[in-house]
């Protein structure tokens, strides 16, 4: 089926409403929060990530956050951002930041529709999977450099590697 003749797409459908099909579709664990904002919950291998899907219409933008706890020490939060800068370079379709306020490590993306584009599902889903799957490639990075005293460089040498072989 041509992805035109979907029964998704047409200029009814909101993008949040797309995000809660693609998580009803997927079995996730998901809250309508308001008419333009989804979260999810996400169990991951290292960690359990929260997810905000919401909708500015003024900018056209569907905004992702996935978010996770991390209180690292005062001492190497200097270490914290040198390792957040190294991941950042070695991404394409998001974006670490830490909100110290909040004690959150976030990955942030922004789908532009604008001039009335309609997100196809299969971009949602790949959002949500790429977030959760950089949070996951990235974690270990951010736990040895913030509490392993292991230096911003080599533990993005740790997440940037691959395993070859079989245990």
């Amino acid at each position: 089926m041509a992805q035109l003749d979907h029964p998704l797409f047409s200029d009814a459908i909101h993008p949040i409403d797309i995000a809660e099909t693609v998580a009803a579709h997927r079995d996730w664990s998901c809250d309508r929060l308001a008419d333009d904002r989804l979260t999810l919950a996400m169990q991951g291998q290292w960690r359990s990530y929260a997810i905000t899907l919401a909708w500015c219409g003024r900018d056209e933008v569907l905004r992702l956050v996935c978010s996770f706890d991390m209180d690292p020490p005062v001492a190497r939060q200097a270490a914290l951002y040198e390792v957040l800068n190294l991941a950042n370079d070695a991404v394409w379709e998001g974006g670490f930041a830490f909100w110290a306020a909040q004690r959150l490590m976030v990955w942030r993306y922004g789908l532009v529709l604008s001039g009335g584009a309609i997100a196809a599902p299969e971009q949602i889903d790949r959002m949500i999977r790429s977030a959760v799957d950089s949070c996951e490639r990235f974690y270990p990075a951010f736990q040895l450099t913030c509490w392993g005293d292991t230096a911003p460089a080599a533990a993005i040498g740790i997440a940037m590697g691959e395993a070859y072989g079989r245990a």
